[in-house]
């Protein structure tokens, strides 16, 4: 659930949503999630439950994946928890943005790994190191501002957030990150006058996620598809004798 847009996958049928945040409690329109947080937790179950509760099977509950912003993810992830009651999960696991981005890159999480996520209404730069979050920016700015604000400030605010990150890194995981390249995901990374800028301006290799707008939900998808085939999830935990 995104500021501008939320998506979502259903195991077995893929993608099955791509749609604006909105919801509609009268006869105007509400966003219940703006810059990165949720401001209407009834507002987003109201939307949740229009947009998938008919296309749940009936009489299941189902297991919820939900990206959440690295930086003011506990709240976020509170509100969203709220917020998915009304699909009746028997589950919810929430993960931060960047980790599901990387997943749904296929990155290799072994090694330091620098995701800038330029969204609609928030953009955040991570540092993963073994796929957890060590240091993280954000800027309420994204592709939704870009008629009023020049694609140059973002690129100056993403190239900002690197600096800041390499100042204050006693270790060399930033500068690890950034020999191997950052990882470009959201709907910022499809805008190439951002991308051009941000390039010449971090003076390091820039990998665009493949369908970077997805990646997020993409890798949720994955971690989705882990959790019902473990154990705890299907029942079928084998003993020691059958491990071994």
């Amino acid at each position: 659930m995104g500021s501008a847009r939320t998506r979502a996958w259903i195991a077995g049928r893929g993608l099955v949503l791509d749609v604006p945040t909105v919801t509609f409690p009268g006869a105007g329109v509400v966003y219940p999630i703006r810059r990165g947080t949720i401001v209407d937790t009834a507002g987003a179950a109201r939307m949740l439950d229009r947009l998938l509760g008919h296309r749940l099977p009936g009489g299941t509950r189902p297991l919820i994946v939900v990206t959440a912003p690295v930086l003011d993810g506990v709240a976020y992830r509170a509100a969203a928890r709220t917020a998915v009651e009304v699909l009746r999960p028997r589950g919810v696991i929430t993960v931060p943005g960047a980790r599901a981005i990387a997943l749904g890159a296929g990155a290799d999480l072994s090694r330091p790994l620098l995701v800038m996520d330029i969204g609609a209404h928030l953009t955040e730069v991570v540092l993963l190191a073994d796929g957890a979050v060590v240091d993280a920016h954000r800027t309420a700015l994204g592709t939704g501002d870009l008629d009023t604000v020049p694609a140059s400030r973002i690129s100056e605010a993403v190239a900002a957030m690197v600096t800041t990150m390499l100042r204050q890194d006693r270790t060399s995981l930033t500068l690890d990150a950034l020999d191997r390249g950052g990882l470009l995901a959201g709907g910022g990374a499809l805008r190439p006058e951002i991308t051009y800028r941000l390039t010449r301006r971090s003076r390091t290799p820039l990998r665009t996620v493949a369908a970077p707008h997805t990646a997020a939900v993409r890798g949720a998808a994955a971690l989705l598809q882990a959790a019902h085939a473990h154990p705890s999830v299907t029942g079928s935990v084998a003993s020691a004798a059958d491990r071994s």
